[in-house]
This record gives structure tokens, sequence and C-alpha cells, in this order.
């Protein structure tokens, strides 16, 4: 045998083993649980044009309970599809938001839910947290995880750390919040919840609303809702006569709520690690699948070295199946403030 055709045949026999090892390693990690890793999701494009969804279907039960919070007798709901590590989402929640509620939630004239749309395997586990935080508690654990996003939604297998400061804060003990994470039903749950806003109404970016099924343009500014209020004939000036809004109950005393600054152990991460949002939405395409959990271990999976820039109509991260297990998290793509 020439020396070409013999280093040929041992590179081959090289390659052979890498991919037998690599195949065992996939197993072991798959037999274990759930691991979260900064990727994004990909699949087909939306089954449905983008328009305004049937408002029956819209509002028909998904795989999780809508927590909704206003007068459930409201004459306008207001549906919103976010990702927990999307920069956009992060903001609405706490500026505009407040000014929402104040004018047309509290005042009776809507109501409002929030439905998970994860950009990326660790604002899954972001929202498992919430979840699991109980209905009572899903907005105020939302409104820290949205509040502190900077602290946690990082680059690497710290992100888990990170993530887990945010949850004792809320009264989350290391068991626990393993436990929450590991819950591979509730997973599911949740990328049904995406697959469903994907496959069923089109959503492609987030945050995304709904105000009585018709799809909102514009910025998401609080001018933008008053327009569409308007022209479902809705005013605040008559607002002050419905009955007031109801509330998720307030936090026990068992528990702390997720403090608005980060842990002072824990330093922000710098802009390199931090999302940081532009002036347009992320547009991800397709359903991610549920499919091929990852369990927590030693050697965990390197994220991708940085996190994609979100910009006009981009597309998603490459193609990856959310992974259920209880380990190391890592944040997705940035998104926009524009579907």
């Amino acid at each position: 045998m020439s020396e070409q055709h013999k280093g040929k045949s041992e590179e081959a026999g090289n390659k052979t083993w890498l991919m037998v090892i690599a195949a065992v390693v996939v197993a072991a990690v798959i037999g274990g649980g759930i691991y979260y890793y900064r990727g994004g999701f990909g699949g087909s494009e939306p089954t449905v044009a983008k328009g305004d969804p049937d408002v029956g279907e819209l509002m028909q039960p998904g795989a999780l309970p809508d927590i909704v919070i206003g007068n459930a007798d409201a004459p306008v709901t207001i549906v919103e599809y976010a990702s927990m590590t999307c920069p956009h989402c992060a903001q609405f929640q706490m500026v505009i938001f407040p000014q929402l509620k104040a004018k047309y939630i509290d005042t009776g004239k809507a109501k409002y839910m929030l439905r998970e749309f994860p950009l990326d395997n660790l604002a899954v586990g972001a929202f498992m947290l919430a979840r699991c935080a109980g209905d009572d508690r899903y907005y105020p654990m939302v409104d820290g995880l949205f509040d502190t996003q900077e602290t946690w939604a990082v680059t690497g297998p710290e992100a888990k750390e990170k993530l887990l400061l945010i949850a004792r804060q809320a009264g989350f003990s290391k068991e626990r919040f393993d436990q929450c994470l590991g819950d591979k039903v509730l997973f599911n749950k949740i990328v049904d919840t995406r697959s469903r806003g994907h496959d069923r109404f089109a959503v492609d970016s987030t945050p995304t609303f709904f105000v009585n099924g018709k799809r909102m343009k514009g910025d998401h500014q609080l001018k933008d809702f008053d327009a569409m209020f308007a022209e479902l004939g809705v005013t605040a000036a008559a607002a002050t006569e419905a009955p007031a809004a109801s509330e998720p109950t307030p936090p026990s005393n068992e528990t702390t709520e997720p403090s608005a600054a980060p842990s002072a152990t824990e330093p922000p991460p710098s802009s390199a690690e931090t999302p940081q949002p532009s002036t347009e939405t992320t547009e991800p395409s397709g359903a991610p699948s549920a499919a091929e959990p990852l369990p927590p271990s030693a050697e965990t999976p390197q994220p991708s070295e940085a996190p994609p820039a979100a910009d006009t109509e981009t597309n998603p991260p490459a193609d990856a199946s959310p992974s259920p297990e209880s380990s190391a998290p890592t944040p997705g793509s940035n998104p926009d403030s524009n579907p």
C-alpha cells in the first residue's frame, strides 16, 4: 500500500471512530434529561397567511392555560406572544405595559394574557420557572425575569447559575429549580404553545400582539394601542365606568419576588454578552421540535460563540432542537420590537 493510500485509510478510520464516540456521547446525554443551550429554533414556514386569525380559534385553550390579567368580562382581549430573551419584549413589559394596564386594563376595558413563544432554549427555561412559580406568581416572576434580563440572558454555561440567582430571589431552592427545569411535560407544553402560535396564527416575531383577534401593527407603543382601541370603538374616557380589573394574587410571604436589580454577587454581563435591542423584531421561521432532550452533565455542550444580531426580517439561527433538561441554560437570538 502506498503512503498516500495508507494516510487516507488512517484518516477515514479516525473519522469513523470520532463518529462512533460522538454517537455514544449523544446517547448518554439524551438519557439523562433536559439541557438548555443557546440555540434558535428552526423549522418550516407558517402554514397560514400572516393576517388576522379567526378569533374563536385564537381564544381556544392551548397546551397551557392562559393566565389572565384584567376583568374577565372586558370587551377587548389582548394576546401577546413573547420570548423571555427578547430585549424588546422586556422593554415593552417594563415601560409600555404599565401605561397600557393603567389606561385600559385597570379600567375594565381590556384583559391581557401572555403566551410563550421562546426564541431559544434559555427562554424556554425562563418560562418554565415562571410556570413553576404558580398562577398567582406567574406575572411577578415574568416581570422579575424581564427586569433582570441583562444579568442572566448571557452566552455560555454560566447562564444557568445567573438564572438560578434570580430564581432564588423568587423563593426557589436549588432542588426546586432543577426539578422545574427537568420537567419534560412542561417543556413540551411550552414548545407546543410556540408551535401553535407559529403554525396556526403565523407568529414569526416577538413581541406579536392580537387585539380582539386583530394583528397589531406599529412600534407597539401606547399610541398604537390607542389607535387600535379607537378602531374597535373603545375609548379610555368611557373606561372609568367599567368594573375594576382583577390581577393575579400578590406573592405570599413565604417567597421573595424577583428583584429588579441584579444580585450584588453577580455583576452584569459585558456588552459582548448582553443581548442588545435593535429597532426591528427577530423573525424566527418555523416551529421547534420538542424532541432530543439533552441532560445535565459535567461535560456540557458549548454554545455558539456570539448571539445572532437581530435586524429587519432576520432569519432565526440554524435549526436547533430544543432540549428538555436541567443543566446550564444559554440565551437565544435577540428579537426586535416590530413584527
